[in-house]
C-alpha cells in the first residue's frame, strides 16, 4: 500500500501552544484507525519515519509529533511535567479529524513510553490501546538514591535545546565526579532550570506525584503491550507496569488484555543479537513489527483477532523463546541461596561461598572499606544511551571492596526466571551508605557475566517517602531489589553473588555523611560489616523455572 505524508501539521493544545507533527496516511479512503507517537528526540529521525511508513502502509493513520519545546513544537521543554495534558489534547485533536475514525492507539519507547502512561491517566475517551516499550518508572524506582544519578546529566544535556546535542567530545567521567551534585551542570558550562528544583525534593512527595503513574493503575483502562529487554537499564518499569495493569487496572477487560515481550536486549530493543561479548544467537531478533501491528489491529480494527499468549520471554543461556499464558510463569517456584565465608569474602580470590541450606551457613561476618573517592566501578557505556550489559565483572571483582560469594561448579543446569531480591544484614560506622547487590553467571573460563543488579540507599531503607539515618554498630536488615532475569546456568557454570557499596557511575556515590545529598561534597570512608549466621541469614531470593 502506498502512503502520503503531510508535514508540519499544527496541533493546538489547551493553552494555545502549537505542537508540530508529520502525518502519514494510507492511500485508501479515510477514515482510518490512528496511532499517535510523540517524542523529544526529533520526529524526523530515520527510525521514526520507518515506523510511521510501516503502520501507514498497513492501513493506519500515524501522527509523528515533537513534544512541547522540542523540535518544531512551541513552548518550554520540562521533562514529563506537561506530557499528560498535552498527550490527551493531541489524542482529542486526532479524534476530531476527518481522516480518523476515532479509534486511537499510542506507541513509543523510553520517554515516548512513559508519556503514554501519563496521557492515559488523563483518560482520553478515544485511547483504546498502547504499546509501551522500555518505559521509565516513577521517580526513585530505577534509581532509589534521592537525587539524580550521574549518567542522567548526559541525557539531560542531549535534550537541552530544541534539537539533539552531540555528546561525543565531553569528558563525561569528569562531569560525573563533580561534587556537589547540584553543580554538575556547571561542569558542562550549562544550566538547567529544573535541575536544582528537582534536587530539592529528595523524598517522594506531591512534587513527584504529579509525574508519576505506577501507583495509579486503577485509573487506567487500556489494553497494553509491554516490551523490554533483560539488559534494558529501565527494565524494571516494564514488569511493574505489566503486573500493575494485569492485577489492578480499571476494568476486567483491561486486566485480561495485557501482553509482555522480554528479549535478550538492551534499551534499544530488537536491534542486535549481541551485547558486548555475549551473542544470544540468531533467534534473538524477532519480527517485532508484526507483533506490534497485530496488537493494534486487534484493538483498533477487529477485537476478535488473536494475538497469542500473554507473555513472550527469551531464556538466556539456552537462547530460546518461550510463550507463557501469563507472567510470572505458573510453574516457577521461589528459592534462595545463602552467603557464607570464613571471614574473608573480599574479592573473587576470597573464601565467600553460596549454600542452599540455612544450616550450612558458617556463623560470622565479612568486612570491607568503602571509600567514595575510589568507588567500586560499574561497567557501562559512557553515556545514558545504554547503562550496563552482560559485562565481565572478573576484573572489578579483584577489588577488596567487593564481597564475592560463589557456588561450586553446577552438577546440573538450573534456570532462574523472574524477580531477584536480596536480604542483607549489615552494620556500619557511618550514618548513611549504600548496599549494592549483583547476580552473575561464572563461565568455566572465568568470565563473570552480570545478569542483574540493584541497590538500596540506607537512609531510604523504609521507603523513598522517608529518611532515617543509621546508628553506629546497630544491625540493619537491608532489602535490595535486583529487578528480574531469565537465564539458564549451564552445567559446570557457577552462580555468583556480589555485595559492594558503589556502582559508579550508574548510581550517585553515597558520601557516607548523612548530609544533604545535593549539596554535600565531604567524603567519609565507611567500614561495613556484612553478617551471615543463624541469627542473620543474609541471602538472595529468585524463582526457579522447572
Amino acid at each position: 500500500m502506498t502512503i502520503k505524508v503531510l508535514r508540519y501539521v499544527e496541533i493546538p493544545v489547551r493553552d494555545a501552544t502549537i505542537l508540530t507533527g508529520d502525518l502519514y496516511l494510507p492511500e485508501s479512503d479515510p477514515p482510518y484507525p490512528s496511532i499517535v507517537f510523540r517524542t523529544p528526540y526529533g520526529r524526523d529521525d530515520k527510525a521514526y519515519r520507518k515506523y510511521a511508513s510501516f503502520f501507514a502502509s498497513n492501513g493506519f493513520a500515524y501522527l509523528n509529533s515533537d513534544v512541547r519545546g522540542r523540535g518544531d513544537s512551541e513552548g518550554k521543554f520540562e521533562p514529563y511535567f506537561n506530557e499528560g495534558r498535552d498527550g490527551k489534547d493531541v489524542i482529542d485533536w486526532v479524534a476530531k479529524q476527518p481522516w480518523s475514525n476515532g479509534k486511537i492507539g499510542t506507541f513509543g519507547a523510553s520517554y515516548s513510553a512513559r508519556i503514554q502512561w501519563l496521557t492515559a491517566l488523563e483518560k482520553p475517551a478515544n485511547l483504546l490501546a498502547m504499546i509501551s516499550k522500555v518505559s521509565p518508572s516513577d521517580p526513585f524506582v530505577e534509581s532509589p538514591t534521592g537525587v539524580y544519578d550521574p549518567m542522567h546529566i548526559s541525557w539531560r544535556y542531549l535534550v537541552s535545546g530544541r534539537t539533539l546535542k552531540n555528546t561525543d567530545d565531553i569528558d563525561w567521567d569528569s562531569v560525573y565526579r563533580t561534587l556537589p551534585i547540584k553543580d554538575m551542570p556547571k561542569a558542562l558550562g550549562i544550566g538547567f532550570p529544573d535541575w536544582e528544583e528537582n534536587l530539592s525534593h529528595q523524598t517522594f512527595d506531591s512534587f513527584w506525584d504529579k509525574m508519576s503513574y505506577q501507583t495509579k493503575f486503577d485509573k487506567i483502562d487500556v489494553p497494553t503491550m509491554h516490551i523490554s529487554g533483560w539488559y534494558d537499564d529501565e527494565q524494571v518499569g516494564t514488569f511493574i507496569n505489566y503486573m500493575g495493569m494485569r492485577t489492578g487496572s480499571a476494568s476486567p477487560r483491561s486486566r485480561e488484555n495485557q501482553a509482555i515481550v522480554i528479549g535478550p536486549w538492551g534499551h534499544n530493543v530488537n536491534s542486535t543479537s549481541k551485547l558486548g561479548d555475549v551473542d544470544f544467537g540468531p533467534g534473538a531478533i524477532i519480527d517485532l513489527d508484526t507483533l506490534q501491528l497485530n496488537w493494534f489491529r486487534k484493538w483498533l480494527v477487529d477485537e476478535s483477532a488473536s494475538v497469542g499468549k500473554r507473555a513472550k520471554i527469551f531464556l538466556m543461556g539456552e537462547n530460546k523463546w518461550i510463550d507463557f499464558e501469563d507472567w510470572p510463569p505458573s510453574n516457577s517456584r521461589p528459592s534462595r541461596l545463602y552467603i557464607t565465608s570464613n571471614g574473608r569474602a573480599n574479592s573473587r580470590y576470597g573464601d565467600g561461598r553460596l549454600v542452599w541450606r540455612e544450616e550450612e551457613i558458617s556463623g560470622g561476618k565479612d568486612e570491607y572499606r568503602y571509600d567514595p573517592s575510589d568507588p567500586t566501578p560499574y561497567v557501562t557505556e559512557i553515556t545514558a544511551s545504554q547503562i550496563g550489559g552482560p559485562d565481565n565483572y572478573s576484573s572489578v571483582q579483584r577489588r577488596d571492596d567487593v564481597l564475592v560469594y560463589t557456588t561450586p561448579p553446577l552438577e546440573r543446569g538450573i534456570t532462574f526466571l523472574g524477580a531477584v531480591g536480596a536480604e542483607i544484614f549489615m552494620e556500619t560506622d557511618v550514618p548513611d551508605t549504600d548496599i549494592m547487590a549483583m547476580l552473575l553467571d561464572v563461565w568455566p573460563n572465568g568470565y563473570s557475566q552480570r545478569l542483574c543488579d540493584g541497590m538500596t540507599r540506607a537512609r531510604y531503607r523504609k521507603g523513598m517517602d522517608q529518611i532515617e539515618l543509621l546508628e553506629k554498630g546497630k544491625v540493619y536488615d537491608i532489602k535490595v531489589d535486583l529487578w528480574n532475569t531469565g537465564h539458564r546456568f549451564a552445567k559446570g557454570h557457577r552462580i555468583r553473588f556480589s555485595i559492594s557499596s558503589a556502582a559508579f557511575p550508574k548510581y550517585s556515590r553515597n558520601l557516607n555523611t548523612g548530609l544533604d545529598l545535593a549539596t554535600d561534597s565531604t567524603m567519609n570512608v565507611a567500614n561495613i560489616r556484612i553478617l551471615h549466621s543463624a541469627k542473620y541469614p543474609s541471602s538472595f531470593q529468585f524463582f526457579v523455572y522447572d
